[in-house]
């Protein structure tokens, strides 16, 4: 039913033809013919948009606003590929560890309505790992174990961890295959073909002590069978029976071997056996089996995967058993280098987003040209894919995505129109599209740019450290500085008109609108912290000593991003530890919990190791003005020393952060004491306070700015 005295009537259509939905309106009824439940989503999803002018986002408002149904004769439409891919193994730890059904319902609907086909499921795949190794001799305690942290499991999926922030919790277990079937069965519901996780050959080292060999991914040691062993078989094709029991299947399994790690043999034909005995256990349990392969090892270790040792690995499996998802193919196409596969299905996929981090920036502009190359030619894509390694971010990005699914995005500027609009459900003044446009020139516009944590993140969430300080601020500037790749001005003028529009109409803020201003606030935010300590280091230095009240003027502004990042939950730290806790039934589960949600988003493996230090970071509140302000406070603390005794402080300060880490890890960070301000009060605030500084900001800030790539390293 839709609103009072409207209705919605649902028919089939024949998919000879191929897959399509038709859709009309007449005298409050809406009528929806499609071939699928997908395509009959995607039919209702454009009706809305084109005759309601609403769209459903991540962050949108439920139930819509919608008052009526009006009139429109049919319209039609039909899918640009086969499917619609969704996610990745990392996703399941950076933004949806600690979900419940409620999350994942809405998180569904969004996929149907988007026009996801092809879902990866990794929900509750631990109870399939726990099955096999029960059958293969291992007890409870053994393989949970092995299994680590509940926030960490997708990791020990894909082979880069085992036993790492554990034990496994018990009542995970039995939660999580509970709602790993609901999940499933919702999917399947509406035709989607979700893929599940595989054997990849790492296997607990007890399993067999004697014929395992190690190997290590960010200095975590794991385990791997040797693909010539039976027991690499087997155990495939155990996975594929117990996933089958628990979950059922749609004959799609998901196996990385070397997702980030060199194969641990040298022979070249390693990693062609692998793949042979991946496909022969899984087709030994699963005759339809279609092995789901990442190209992310292609381009992460370009230099060992040459064209020849993928081409020989991709042969070892036939090309009806094999789909490849080219996961970052807006940036680094591997489908150009390697010949589009050499016959195997293959999915063109976009990632952008690292770690889950909050940090605004796209290149909008590449999109459309490189889905249209890519569909060009022989051997197209059998499908476009969102494998993002965290969502909640960048929506306009994934948005622009998600278009191309069912149809082509031709002149950007117009599509953007539409998506302002159905976005917020207005129609946009001026002030509004003017904004967006800005926007769109600025952090959404990031050609050239490669967008990787340790690339574009400035000092906001950098770890401090002394060693440029006092001799090589010339370089220390440029890297600051390199983190702009656009002008200045244009950013805050976007910044003005989307307050100016929120003031203009005060119920914006509190739908997909507000979480829009804080992203704008964020990126302008990031620049002002920027420019500040850029501004504090050099003051201290010519005086020969911290000069104090800019380094306050530094630090103040860690409180007041917070304040505006508090006002909405879903940019809280407390709102994730919250989740994760969610999850516990007793002192030891809380404890396994509470440090994963935390750890996770600061130091990930051990405050000892820098390796993925930050990986993750949030700009959140709570991060904001409590760990990474803090951090900043033992910074200062020994600036005087630094600048007097270069070196004397390095030493002093890798200690002091070790330890910040551990007792934020061990005891997490206090809500603010302030009451939670308004958003449009505080938004109208740190513009007047930072808005000019970021749009003059550096000396150079005539026309566009010079394209400097490099890490921010304070």
């Amino acid at each position: 039913m839709g609103p009072a005295g409207a209705s919605v009537v649902l028919r089939t259509r024949d998919r000879s033809a191929g897959r399509r939905y038709e859709y009309r309106a007449a005298g409050g009824t809406l009528t929806i013919a499609a071939t699928d439940a997908v395509a009959a989503c995607v039919g209702l999803h454009h009706y809305l948009r084109e005759q309601c002018g609403l769209a459903v986002h991540w962050d949108t408002t439920l139930p819509l606003p919608v008052r009526s149904l009006p009139d429109t004769p049919v319209r039609s439409g039909r899918p640009a590929v086969a499917d619609g891919y969704y996610l990745n193994f990392c996703t399941f730890s950076y933004t949806m560890p600690y979900w419940d059904w409620a999350d994942w319902e809405r998180e569904i609907d969004w996929m149907a309505l988007h026009g996801i086909t092809m879902p990866l499921a990794v929900t509750g795949h631990e109870a399939a790992v726990h099955a096999v190794y029960s059958r293969l001799g291992l007890d409870d305690r053994e393989i949970r174990r092995f299994l680590g942290g509940p926030g960490y499991l997708p990791f020990g999926f894909m082979g880069c961890v085992d036993g790492f922030a554990g034990p496994l919790p018990a009542s995970w277990l039995s939660s999580h295959r509970e709602l790993g079937r609901r999940i499933l069965q919702r999917q399947r519901a509406l035709g989607m073909t979700p893929v599940l996780p595989a054997f990849t050959g790492h296997v607990p080292r007890q399993l067999a002590p004697e014929r395992v060999r190690s190997r290590l991914w960010q200095g975590f040691e794991t385990y791997v069978i040797d693909p010539l062993d039976p027991l690499y078989r087997r155990i495939v094709a155990e996975f594929v029976h117990a996933q089958s029991e628990i979950f059922g299947t749609d004959h799609l399994y998901a196996a990385d071997p070397f997702i980030e790690m060199a194969p641990v043999d040298t022979d070249p034909g390693y990693p062609a056996a692998v793949a042979a005995a991946t496909i022969d256990g899984l087709r030994a349990a699963d005759p339809q089996a279609t092995w789901v392969l990442q190209a992310w090892p292609f381009s992460y270790q370009r230099e060992f995967w040459t064209a020849d040792r993928v081409a020989a690995f991709l042969d070892a499996a036939p090309d009806d058993g094999m789909m490849i998802a080219d996961l970052w193919a807006e940036h680094d196409p591997q489908w150009k280098r390697l010949g589009r596969f050499a016959g195997k299905r293959w999915l063109w996929c976009a990632l952008l987003n690292f770690g889950g981090r909050t940090d605004p920036i796209a290149d909008l502009h590449a999109v459309p040209p490189a889905v249209d190359e890519a569909l060009s030619g022989e051997n197209p894509p059998a499908g476009i894919g969102l494998a993002m390694e965290g969502t909640r971010n960048n929506p306009v990005f994934f948005a622009l995505i998600a278009d191309h699914l069912w149809g082509r995005v031709g002149d950007l500027d117009e599509w953007l129109r539409g998506f302002v609009a159905q976005r917020y459900g207005c129609v946009p003044g001026i002030e509004l599209l003017r904004a967006w446009r800005n926007l769109v020139q600025t952090v959404y516009n990031a050609a050239d740019v490669r967008i990787f944590p340790e690339q574009f993140n400035g000092v906001l969430t950098a770890k401090p450290s002394y060693a440029r300080i006092p001799h090589h601020l010339a370089e220390l500037r440029a890297e600051v500085e390199g983190a702009l790749w656009y002008p200045p001005a244009t950013l805050t003028d976007a910044w003005r008109r989307m307050i100016a529009s929120a003031e203009q109409d005060g119920s914006l803020v509190h739908g997909p609108f507000g979480r829009d201003l804080i992203d704008v606030a964020v990126a302008a935010m990031s620049r002002a912290a920027d420019i500040l300590y850029l501004d504090a280091v050099e003051r201290s230095v010519r005086h020969r000593h911290a000069d104090r009240p800019s380094v306050e003027r530094f630090l103040r502004l860690f409180d007041d991003l917070d304040r505006l990042l508090s006002t909405r939950a879903e940019f809280t730290f407390q709102h994730w530890e919250s989740q994760a806790l969610a999850w516990s039934t007793c002192a030891d589960d809380h404890a396994v919990l509470a440090d994963n949600a935390r750890r996770m988003l600061t130091v990930w493996g051990s405050a000892e190791s820098p390796l993925l230090d930050d990986y993750a970071g949030r700009i959140w509140g709570g991060m904001v003005g409590g760990y990474y302000k803090s951090r900043w406070r033992l910074w200062a603390d020994g600036l005087d020393a630094a600048i007097s005794r270069p070196g004397s402080q390095d030493e002093r300060l890798t200690a002091a952060l070790r330890t910040h880490s551990e007792l934020f890890i061990r005891d997490g960070c206090d809500p603010s004491p302030e009451p939670v301000g308004d958003l449009l009060a505080e938004s109208r605030r740190l513009f007047q306070t930072y808005g000019d500084l970021v749009g003059t900001g550096f000396s150079r800030t005539n026309g566009r700015q010079e394209r400097v790539q490099g890490r921010v390293s304070p």
